[in-house]
C-alpha cells in the first residue's frame, strides 16, 4: 500500500509526486498540478517566493502611519459584527493592543471567519493600515492565534505567487511556506553541490542546501541575499554554460564554406559604392569576413539602429558569397520590408550585373516557376523574401549565406529550414535586428551567436528633435505641421493600437482622420490600419511614398514599412499606451532624409511615473542602445524578447534588469572553464558533470533540480 512514509519505487527523490509530500494528499496535488504546474518534489522546492513580508518587529497601533507598506500587531480580538447586505455584506472585529483600537474587516468568506475567530482571544494581524473615519483599519488582514512559537516575531514570510482559486481553496502563501518547509526537511540530504569548489570559494558562495532553505525561508535579511546571490549566479552560470557549449560546438562541428575571393567587393567598392562607409559600418564588415573565411559555419546577429546602415552592410556580405560562386538569400518577416529590400539591393545588384529575385505569398504561378528554375541553375545569384523562401520547392544550386531581417519575428524551426537548402554545407547565417537589445538580454537570448553592433549613424543624418506636448496644445502642433507642409514635407501621425479592443482603435483612428481633415481642408490624405486589405495598403503607402499625399494618418502598421525621405515629421497621438521600444521604432520612419527631422509625443495630462520616464527618455536621446536599457529596467526582460525564448523565460531567480554584473561573472566562468576542460574530464569540475548527467534531455534551464 502507497503512504507518504511508503511513496512509489522511484529512480530519483526529487521526481517524487508532490501527493506524497506531508500536509499536501490528492486533493491539494491536483490543484496545485493544475494551478501552478507544480507535480513534483523538484517543481515544488524551485516555485520561489517573489518577496517576503518583514514579520521579525511588532508596531503599536498608537505608533502606526500611512507610509507603511504593512505592519504586524499582536492584541486581542474583542467582538465581531456584521455589517450591510449582498455584496456590500461585511464583517467588522474589533482590535486592541492597549494602546490604540483598530477595525479588521472582510469582505470574503465571511461565514468562515465568524466561525474560527474567537473574540476574547490574543492575535497576531499582519496587513496594510489604513486611516479611515478617526479610526486605524485593515482589511482582510493575516490573522493567527498567538501562540509561544509566534508570539515573538522574529521571521520572513515568504510571498508565492499564487491563482485566485488557490486562495479561494484556502491554499495560500502560508500553507505553501509549510508544506515547502516539510520538504526542505527531508530534501536536504539529496541536494547536492553544483558548482564546483573554487567558484564557491572565489564568489564566497554559500552552499546550494543553505541557499534554498534561506531563499524559502530565511533566518535573516543577510542570509536571504546571500541565498538570491547564490541561486542566481548559479542559474546564470548554467544558462551562459549551456549558450557556449552550443557556440563552440558549433565551431568545431559545422564546417562553412571559405569565401576567400572578394573580386565583387572589390568592384563595388571601387566603382559603385555611393557613400563611405561609417566606422562601425567597417568594423562588422571586418567581423563579418573574418568568419567567412575561417571553414567554419558563420553565425552571428547584427544589430543596428532603424536607419544605421544594415543594408549595405548586408549586401557586401552577400557580395563575399557570390565572388565564391555561392548563392545567397534574405528573408524577412512582412511584404512591404521585403519589397523595401528588393528595391534598395536592385539598384546595386544591377549596377554588377547580378540576377536578384524576390519571392512572395504573392508571387504569380508563373514568375515562381521562373524563380524556381533560375535558383537550380544558379543563374539566379540572390534571392530576397518572406517565409516562401522556406517552402521545400525552393531549392538552390549552392546556397552559402543566409540573412534573415528582424530575426525575433522567426523561430528556430524557420531557421533550420534555410540550413537545409544546402544539403552538402550549412550556409553562413547572418541574422539582423534593428530592436537595439540590452547587452545582459543579447548574453541570455543570443550568447551562442557572435555579435555585432553598428553604433553610429551615417553621416549627414541629424538627430530626430523629440518633443512632448499634451493635448491642450494640440492647435499649436497642428501650426507646426502646416508650416512643415508649406516647406514640401510629409508628416505621419499614429494612433495606438491595442488588440484587445481593435473596434476602440479604429474609432480613435477616424476620429482621428476626421478631426485632421477638418484642420487640414487642402491637404490630401493617406488612411493606413491592420483591417484593410493588402493591395489597399500597397496602394495608400504608394501615394504617400510618391508625395501624392502629404499626411499618412496610421495606425502601428506603419512601425516596419517604406524608407520615405521626405517624411520629416512624426506625431505620435496617446504616447502615452506605446511601450518605449516601440515609440523609438516609430519615431525611426523620420530621419530618413537630409533635412532636419521632428518626433511630437502627445499625452493626456495625467500620466504614470513610468510613463513619465520613457517620454523623458525619448526626449532626451536618439541612441537606441541606451533606450534598450532604459526599456529593459521598466518592462522587464520577458516582455522585450517577445516569442518564448528558451534560456530566458526560463529564468527562475536571476533578473536581467538588476543582475547584469552577476550575468558577467557567470558568463567569464563559464567561458573559463569551457575553454581549459571543454569535456570536464578534471576533478575540480565533477559537481558540473554530475548535474548535466541528473538533467533531463528536455530542460532548457541547466539549473534546475532534476
Amino acid at each position: 500500500m502507497i503512504s507518504e512514509n511508503n511513496p512509489p519505487v522511484r529512480t530519483r527523490f526529487f521526481d517524487t509526486k508532490i501527493e506524497f509530500l506531508k500536509g499536501v494528499g490528492p486533493q491539494k496535488a491536483a490543484l496545485l498540478n493544475q494551478e501552478l504546474n507544480i507535480f513534483t518534489y523538484g517543481d515544488l522546492i524551485q516555485h520561489y517566493p517573489f518577496r517576503h513580508e518583514d514579520r521579525t518587529v511588532f508596531h503599536k497601533i498608537s505608533d502606526l502611519n500611512e507610509q507603511l507598506p504593512a505592519a504586524q500587531i499582536k492584541g486581542r480580538l474583542r467582538e465581531m459584527t456584521t455589517v450591510g447586505e449582498g455584496g456590500k455584506k461585511r464583517l467588522v472585529a474589533y482590535f486592541t493592543d492597549g494602546t490604540g483600537i483598530m477595525e479588521l474587516v472582510w469582505f470574503q468568506s465571511i461565514g468562515w471567519y465568524e466561525k474560527s475567530l474567537r473574540p476574547n482571544s490574543e492575535y497576531i494581524v499582519y496587513g496594510k493600515p489604513v486611516a479611515f473615519g478617526g479610526r486605524w483599519s485593515m482589511t482582510h488582514p493575516d490573522i493567527d492565534l498567538m501562540t509561544p512559537e509566534n508570539e515573538n516575531g522574529g521571521f520572513w514570510q515568504p510571498v508565492y505567487p499564487l491563482t485566485e482559486k488557490l486562495r479561494k481553496r484556502f491554499l495560500d502563501s502560508r500553507t505553501l511556506s509549510r508544506i515547502i518547509r516539510n520538504l526542505l526537511e527531508i530534501a536536504h540530504q539529496h541536494i547536492r553541490e553544483t558548482l564546483p569548489e573554487n567558484l564557491v570559494q572565489k564568489y564566497r558562495l554559500v552552499s546550494k542546501a543553505d541557499a534554498l532553505w534561506n531563499y524559502h525561508l530565511p533566518q535573516s535579511q543577510q542570509w536571504l541575499v546571500q541565498a538570491q546571490r547564490r541561486l542566481k549566479f548559479e542559474e546564470l552560470f548554467y544558462n551562459q554554460f549551456r549558450l557556449i557549449k552550443n557556440k563552440l560546438l558549433h565551431k568545431t562541428e559545422y564546417p562553412g564554406l571559405v569565401f576567400s575571393k572578394n573580386d565583387l567587393v572589390r568592384e563595388f567598392y571601387a566603382n559603385h559604392l555611393p557613400f563611405s562607409l561609417t566606422n562601425a559600418q567597417i568594423r562588422v564588415l571586418q567581423e563579418i569576413h573574418e568568419d567567412l573565411k575561417t571553414g567554419k559555419q558563420m553565425n552571428r546577429l547584427l544589430q543596428g539602429d532603424v536607419g544605421s546602415g544594415k543594408t549595405i552592410v548586408a549586401f557586401i556580405t552577400m557580395l563575399f558569397a557570390l565572388s565564391n560562386d555561392a548563392q545567397a538569400c534574405l528573408m524577412a518577416p512582412t511584404e512591404i520590408l521585403t519589397d523595401q529590400h528588393y528595391m534598395g539591393l536592385k539598384k546595386f545588384a544591377d549596377l554588377l550585373g547580378i540576377n536578384l529575385g524576390k519571392l512572395t505569398g504573392s508571387t504569380k504561378k508563373k514568375d515562381r516557376e521562373v524563380i524556381h528554375q533560375q535558383l537550380l541553375e544558379g543563374s539566379m545569384q540572390v534571392l530576397v523574401g518572406t517565409h516562401a523562401l522556406i517552402e521545400d520547392i525552393v531549392q538552390f544550386k549552392n546556397l552559402g549565406l543566409c540573412i534573415i531581417d528582424e530575426q525575433h519575428r522567426f523561430g528556430v524551426a524557420q531557421r533550420a529550414k534555410l540550413w537545409a537548402k544546402n544539403p552538402r554545407i550549412n550556409p553562413h547565417m547572418l541574422v539582423m535586428t534593428a530592436t537595439p537589445i540590452p547587452r545582459t538580454l543579447a548574453m541570455t537570448l543570443y550568447g551562442d551567436l557572435d555579435i555585432s553592433a553598428i553604433d553610429e549613424l551615417p553621416a549627414g543624418r541629424k538627430p530626430i528633435k523629440t518633443v512632448h506636448r499634451y493635448d491642450a496644445n494640440r492647435a499649436s502642433v497642428f501650426g507646426f505641421m502646416k508650416d512643415e507642409i508649406a516647406k514640401g514635407r510629409q508628416i505621419y501621425m499614429v494612433y495606438p493600437l491595442i488588440e484587445e479592443s481593435e473596434k476602440m482603435d479604429l474609432k480613435d483612428l477616424m476620429d482621428g482622420y476626421e478631426s485632421v481633415s477638418r484642420s487640414f481642408p487642402d491637404v490630401p490624405l493617406s488612411i493606413l490600419h491592420g483591417k484593410m486589405k493588402s493591395k489597399d495598403k500597397d496602394y495608400e503607402m504608394a501615394r504617400f511614398v510618391s508625395q501624392e499625399t502629404k499626411i499618412m494618418v496610421a495606425t502601428t502598421v506603419i512601425e516596419v514599412g517604406v524608407n520615405v525621405p521626405n517624411a520629416s515629421v512624426m506625431v505620435i497621438e496617446n504616447a502615452e499606451r506605446f511601450g518605449l521600444s516601440q515609440l523609438h521604432q516609430l519615431r525611426g520612419r523620420v530621419g530618413r532624409g537630409a533635412e532636419q527631422s521632428y518626433c511630437i509625443l502627445i499625452t493626456d495630462y495625467k500620466i504614470s511615473k513610468d510613463t513619465k520616464l520613457r517620454i523623458e527618455t525619448m526626449c532626451r536621446t536618439n541612441d537606441g542602445f541606451e533606450i534598450a536599457e532604459v526599456d529593459l529596467q521598466l518592462r522587464g526582460p520577458g516582455d522585450l524578447s517577445g516569442t518564448q525564448q528558451s534560456g530566458l523565460v526560463d529564468l527562475l531567480v536571476a533578473n536581467l534588469a538588476q543582475d547584469g554584473q552577476i550575468l558577467k561573472e557567470a558568463r567569464l566562468s563559464a567561458e573559463a572553464i569551457l575553454n581549459s576542460d571543454p569535456e570536464l574530464l578534471q576533478s575540480v569540475n565533477q559537481p558540473i558533470r554530475l548535474h548535466l548527467a541528473n538533467l533531463r534531455k528536455e530542460e532548457t534551464n541547466w539549473s534546475r533540480i532534476s
